[in-house]
C-alpha cells in the first residue's frame, strides 16, 4: 500500500463534484492544484507524453473530469476516455501511485456514449492497477445532488411545481441519490487510506425519480404535487429537444439512464466514509443550504 497522499492535481475542478472535492481536500490540509479546461484542455493532452510534464511533485490525482453530450468543442471520447486512457498511462510511468477516477453508477449497464466512453476510461485504471503499476480506484456515484449541479438544480426548480410532468420511466426505475459532499469525502479517504478497485458512491435510500423530487419538496415545505407520467414517445421527443440544449441535463442521455436501477450497498459505502451517508431527509439542509 502506497503512503497517504498530500500534493493532488484534480482535473476538473472548475465542475460540481470537482470544485467539492477541491474544497474537502483542502480543509483536509492537503496541497491541491486545480486543473481545468483552462488549464489543462483535456481535448488535447491524449498522449501520455502530454501529461508527463504535468505531474511532476504530484503523489495523487484525481480525475473528475466529464460532460453529458458533444460539444462543438469538447467531445465525449477525447474528455472521458483517450485523455484520461492517456493520464493514467503518464501516472504509472512516473510512479504517480494513487489515482482516482470519478465515474458514474450504470455505465456497466448502459451502451450510450456517455456509458462507453466513461466505462472505457475506467477500463484502463482497473488494468494499471491489476497490472501492479498504480494504486488507482474508480469511484462509481448514483445520482450527486448539491448546490451547483446542473440535475440538482432542475430537481429543486421541478420541487417547487405544483404538477410536474415527468417521464414514465422516472415512476419506476429506482436512485440512490448521494450527497456531494460524502462523494468529496469517499475521495479523501481514498487518497489518505487507499481502497478497493471500485466504489459505488450511493445514499442511504433507494427509490424512484419522482419520489426523490417529492422529498425534496416536502423539505421545501410543501405539500404534496400532481405527477402526470409523460408517455414514452413524448419523452423521447422531449430528450431529443434537450441534445440541443447543452446548458440543461435533460437528453437521450439521460433518459436512457433512468431506464433501468441505479442503486448499489449503502453500508459498504459507509464503511468507507467512516459514518453513514447523510440521509435524504436532510438532502435540502446539508447539501443544499449549507454549500
Amino acid at each position: 500500500m502506497s503512503r497517504p497522499a498530500r500534493s493532488i492535481l484534480v482535473c476538473g475542478a472548475s465542475g460540481f463534484i470537482g470544485r467539492r472535492i477541491v474544497r474537502t481536500l483542502r480543509e483536509a490540509g492537503l496541497s491541491v492544484t486545480e486543473a481545468s479546461s483552462a488549464s489543462h484542455n483535456f481535448s488535447q493532452n491524449l498522449q501520455p507524453s502530454d501529461w508527463l510534464p504535468r505531474l511532476e511533485g504530484f503523489d495523487a490525482v484525481v480525475n473528475a473530469v466529464g460532460i453529458l453530450r458533444d460539444t462543438r468543442d469538447r467531445k465525449l471520447d477525447a474528455l472521458h476516455h483517450r485523455a484520461p486512457a492517456a493520464l493514467f498511462e503518464a501516472c504509472a510511468q512516473v510512479g504517480v501511485r494513487r489515482v482516482i477516477q470519478i465515474s458514474a453508477n450504470g455505465v456497466d449497464q448502459f451502451n450510450t456514449r456517455y456509458a462507453t466512453t466513461k466505462r472505457a476510461a475506467d477500463e484502463v485504471l482497473l488494468r494499471l492497477r491489476a497490472e501492479g503499476r498504480l494504486d488507482g480506484t474508480v469511484v462509481r456515484p448514483s445520482i450527486v445532488y448539491g448546490r451547483g449541479g446542473a440535475s440538482s438544480a432542475l430537481f429543486m426548480t421541478l420541487a417547487r411545481l405544483p404538477v410536474m410532468v415527468l417521464p414514465a420511466a422516472a415512476l419506476r426505475a429506482r436512485i440512490q441519490p448521494v450527497a456531494v459532499q460524502d462523494v468529496a469525502l469517499a475521495v479523501l479517504r481514498l487518497l489518505q487510506e487507499g481502497g478497493p478497485e471500485q466504489v459505488t458512491a450511493v445514499g442511504v435510500q433507494a427509490l424512484p425519480l419522482s419520489a426523490f423530487i417529492a422529498e425534496l419538496r416536502r423539505q421545501l415545505g410543501h405539500g404534496q404535487a400532481l405527477v402526470v407520467p409523460l408517455p414514452e414517445a413524448p419523452s423521447r421527443w422531449s430528450a431529443r429537444v434537450g441534445d440541443h440544449l447543452s446548458f440543461q441535463p435533460w437528453s437521450t442521455e439521460s433518459l436512457a439512464m433512468l431506464q433501468a436501477d441505479n442503486v448499489g450497498d449503502a453500508a459498504v459505502f459507509a464503511h468507507l466514509l467512516g459514518r453513514s451517508p447523510v440521509p435524504l431527509e436532510r438532502f435540502v439542509a446539508a447539501a443544499w443550504q449549507s454549500a
